[in-house]
């Protein structure tokens, strides 16, 4: 029986189809599959480009070196990572920018305590639509340009720690010269530290719930230490009773006074305390010496609305 050649070639051609299309890892512009996904980055370094991921549990990580990455799974919520590259993260991020979009990262834990999903260290992030379960950190970072993160649609739950080691982790730590804005997330279950720690002049943080309840030796809810200008917004707070540090659920410029504070809005929020918890914080705790706007809350009986305290 003889093929004609272009039946022949089709023929010759289906095998390897097949396996690039059972690629866990392909970069969308192409078509190309890869076996991992540190293949696929370093084979389009330097290139903007969308890597997709297929449902699977990964225990490898990558580190982007170069170009503009948007790490997307095919399948929101099916794509999980637990391993660490360079003792940091899953994902280490140095490149022009990224996107990360319906990732999940679990169980990441590194010697120095600091194990994250993801690790930024140059570039802008973008997160939505991700979860952070279960390990050290969920996202770190610390630049001094003016990088830009924004947060949205995503989930961080029992994260942190301050008993593994000399210096505590958080859910989110960020710290840059830029701005970070969390929207429509949701934080709980913390195991230590704070929920929200950001260096960085501006944020905006809106539309979130922050629920302490099964919490454990955690801290603050939004720690500022440096002070920040923007929003805080429309979000609901539940503390708990297993608290570390109970004294304020939103603190600003508790270590020092880097950048200004005045006119940061903090409106339109809900507080409340877990049944069991007899301690009464202060919903806002200002150590910024300048003036914040602090329109309509809505505190829950043992919720102090405001404090001044001495740097």
């Amino acid at each position: 029986m003889r093929f004609s050649p272009v039946l022949l070639a089709a023929l010759l051609a289906a095998p390897a189809a097949s396996q690039q299309a059972r690629a866990p890892f392909t970069v969308q512009e192409t078509g190309e599959g890869y076996a991992t996904l540190d293949d696929a980055l370093m084979q389009n370094r330097g290139k903007d480009f969308t890597v997709l991921i297929a449902p699977g549990v990964y225990s490898e990580c990558a580190v982007q070196q170069a170009g503009r990455v948007t790490f997307k799974a095919i399948e929101p919520g099916a794509a999980i990572f637990e391993g660490a590259c360079e003792g940091k993260a899953a994902l280490v991020l140095r490149g022009g920018g990224s996107v990360v979009d319906g990732l999940v990262f679990r169980n990441i834990r590194v010697p120095d305590g600091n194990g994250a999903g993801i690790r930024i260290e140059i570039g802008d992030l973008v997160v939505r639509n991700s979860m952070f379960l279960d390990s050290q950190e969920g996202i770190l970072g610390g630049t001094e340009e003016a990088a830009n993160v924004t947060i949205d649609r995503s989930t961080f739950s029992g994260l942190g720690q301050c008993h593994e080691t000399e210096d505590c982790a958080h859910s989110v730590y960020l710290g840059s010269r830029g701005s970070v804005t969390i929207t429509n997330s949701r934080f709980e279950r913390g195991q230590g530290g704070h929920y929200v720690k950001l260096r960085v002049p501006k944020v905006t943080i809106s539309d979130n719930s922050f629920d302490d309840t099964a919490g454990n030796r955690t801290n603050y809810m939004i720690d500022l230490p440096e002070g920040a200008t923007g929003e805080i917004a429309r979000n609901t707070f539940v503390q708990g009773t297993r608290k570390e540090n109970w004294s304020g659920m939103i603190v600003v410029a508790a270590e020092q006074r880097k950048f200004r504070s005045a006119g940061l809005s903090v409106h339109d929020n809900v507080a409340t305390l877990a049944p069991g918890q007899a301690k009464s914080p202060a919903f806002l705790a200002n150590v910024s010496g300048e003036r914040l706007v602090q329109g309509t809350n809505k505190l829950g009986a043992g919720v102090r609305a405001y404090e001044t305290r001495e740097p």
